[in-house]
């Protein structure tokens, strides 16, 4: 991506505009999100956490979402399938869906269910970076569209369920140690 003499950079070079706020901004979730899951900094600085709370739902709506499916369908007149689109579009729909149920609930004061929204949220967020790794990981990148596309939608589908799991362990773990401290209060 350094190097200006790399062929990528005339792949991006028709969309690169709709590419830079798109990539700003879902830079900024992917950076931004994972400190508002600690409730050391959500306590300590609760204003803070509302401000980047705003921040990532405002890029989600208005940036990452609806310009990554732009740019997606931008990318069908140079060759990209069509089934990479409607992935776009339904990571779009859902990264914004549970950004939406997320502010909901934290507006309607259910703290519980807005924090489990907003890891729903980001596990949708994190689909692009989980394809890049696999693929990168894994070797994939010049295995053709095929896998290409297998890696997209499994990343696609997943997100929410890995999530619920991450969930489901969390409140295991929750649910142990206030036993444990009943039992040691007892």
């Amino acid at each position: 991506m350094i190097d200006r003499a790399d062929p990528v950079w005339d792949h991006y070079q028709s969309f690169k505009w709709w590419l830079l706020p798109h990539g700003l901004a879902g830079a900024c979730a992917l950076v931004l999100v994972p400190m508002q899951f600690s409730d050391r900094l959500r306590r300590r600085f609760p204003k803070m956490h509302r401000v980047v709370g705003r921040i990532y739902v405002a890029s989600v709506f208005f940036v990452v979402g609806p310009i990554g499916t732009y740019i997606q369908y931008y990318q069908e007149r140079m060759g990209a399938p069509r089934s990479f689109t409607i992935a776009a579009a339904v990571d779009a729909i859902l990264l914004m869906s549970t950004a939406a149920i997320g502010l909901a609930f934290i507006l309607k004061g259910k703290v519980h269910q807005h924090r489990q929204w907003m890891t729903r949220s980001y596990a949708v967020a994190l689909v692009f970076f989980e394809v890049r790794l696999i693929s990168g990981v894994f070797g994939l990148d010049d295995k053709g569209l095929a896998v290409a596309e297998l890696v997209v939608w499994v990343c696609v589908a997943s997100a929410i369920p890995l999530a619920d799991m991450v969930l489901q362990i969390q409140e295991s773990f929750r649910s142990r140690s206030s036993a444990v401290r009943h039992q040691g209060t007892a």
